[in-house]
């Protein structure tokens, strides 16, 4: 069955956004990337079924790139976990169709803050147990938050032995070869006991390996 469009909309920041119900989910996509898509947004929860979530040292989740919320949705209603979150994104509209259709019916207590991710990573002094990074332009995570000084920013504001998981595209041959690049030359640098969970059409990178489940 094909996906029902429930709306459109733009943005200073996405030219594209749809709002559909797929499968008894609602989706946000663009035109050339899907953003959000409750618990079929399977990167990330296939990532969570695969860390040892109970080792995280407290309650305090930051997740950088909203969509529609999937992420605290799936901790929240499919693994039963109880966190407080920092949920960061830039785009307004983004914000107002999160809150419509997925962050008003959460229990977890939330903190929304509208701003653009480096900023507010180089800006807070507090420290989070979670973090999970999904800062997206369409298809394309933006050059700066690839970048040293970024990841270093990121290992500033992670809790000492909190977890750390970075999603990045390998969709084509292409973006296999950046998002591997990307993994060796600057994610292992700063995080040199990280490695990598290949799921569909992304990796999630992860700051320590430890916390992955035997398998």
């Amino acid at each position: 069955m094909s996906p029902i469009r429930l709306e459109t909309a733009a943005s200073d920041y996405n030219s594209h956004l749809e709002v559909s119900l797929s499968r008894g989910r609602y989706m946000l996509s663009t035109a050339n990337a899907i953003y959000s898509f409750d618990d079929l947004y399977t990167n990330f929860l296939g990532a969570f079924r695969q860390v040892k979530m109970e080792q995280l040292p407290g309650d305090q989740v930051l997740v950088l790139g909203l969509g529609l919320g999937s992420i605290p949705y799936m901790l929240e209603n499919k693994l039963g976990l109880d966190f407080r979150y920092t949920l960061v994104e830039i785009d307004e509209v983004v914000v107002d169709l999160a809150y419509r259709y997925t962050l008003q019916w959460l229990e977890s207590p939330l903190e929304i803050i509208r701003t653009d991710a480096n900023v507010f990573v180089t800006a807070t002094y507090q420290q989070y147990d979670l973090i999970c990074m999904d800062v997206f332009e369409d298809d394309d995570i933006p050059r700066l938050f690839k970048e040293s000084e970024f990841l270093e920013k990121l290992k500033d504001i992670l809790a000492p032995n909190g977890l750390l998981l970075y999603n990045v595209l390998t969709a084509r041959k292409m973006d296999r070869y950046h998002s591997d690049r990307f993994y060796t030359e600057q994610f292992l640098k700063v995080f040199p006991n990280g490695t990598r969970l290949e799921i569909g059409n992304n990796w999630i990178l992860i700051n320590e390996k430890n916390y992955l489940n035997a398998r």
